[in-house]
């Protein structure tokens, strides 16, 4: 005789994480409309440099297409954290608390630690070096987050639950991201080379430390 075997079945809900990607995909479209050549210089940023040497002679941390390509930046990366504490944590069940924690303290992570190296380029008086490297900086990593919205949806709808996939795609965009940091660090050679001590009490202070602690945070956060 065959008995019937009771199997708890769990449906899981991507709904927030829809909805922020709809959100984030609404705004490229708006960047897009309102700002086609510069749209274009950005999306062709890793084939040259015309998006730095055209747009860059302006205040354009501030510009509205920073702004929007920011906030795709904060919206992609929330739910890719989220997606990888969801895998490798064991919790399942989607949380929009979460991934609002996440987008808030990541947003808010970022735009302090602009706020500590500009305060840094005031002090020492290097305020044009600061604004073109972190107007670099911003301009490598919302591109990075282009291919983090593109690899978010593979993951979140089309190959769900590839764990290893998943964090290979996460090694592959910090490896990216560091070779943004230093590439952007190789074109400021000579002044890194006459100020060497500095730069690595800025490498350590300023750019490994704070996403140490920001990791162990979120960490500590997922585990309840």
């Amino acid at each position: 005789m065959r008995y019937l075997e009771y199997t708890e079945r769990i449906l899981e809900t991507n709904d927030w994480a829809t909805y922020l990607l709809v959100f984030c995909f609404l705004l490229m479209a708006l960047a897009k409309y309102f700002y086609p050549r510069r749209f274009s210089d950005f999306i062709m940023l890793p084939l040259n440099n015309k998006f730095f040497t055209v747009h860059g002679k302006e205040d354009s941390i501030k510009h509205p297409f920073n702004i929007i390509f920011f906030v795709i930046q904060v919206g992609c990366a929330g739910v890719f954290i989220n997606l990888l504490i969801k895998n490798f944590s064991g919790n399942i069940h989607a949380s929009s608390w979460l991934l609002l924690q996440i987008c808030s303290g990541y947003g808010i992570f970022i735009l302090a630690k602009f706020s500590v190296e500009k305060i840094v380029g005031n002090i020492f008086s290097i305020d044009d070096i600061i604004d073109h490297y972190l107007y670099q900086k911003l301009g490598y990593r919302n591109f990075l987050s282009l291919i983090l919205f593109c690899g978010i949806l593979i993951f979140l709808y089309i190959t769900p639950n590839q764990s290893r996939a998943l964090l290979l795609f996460a090694v592959v965009i910090l490896a990216l991201n560091v070779v943004s940091l230093i590439y952007t660090y190789k074109k400021n050679s000579i002044l890194i080379a006459s100020n060497f001590f500095y730069f690595i009490l800025y490498l350590c202070a300023l750019e490994i430390s704070p996403y140490i602690i920001f990791y162990k945070f979120f960490m500590t956060e997922s585990s309840f």
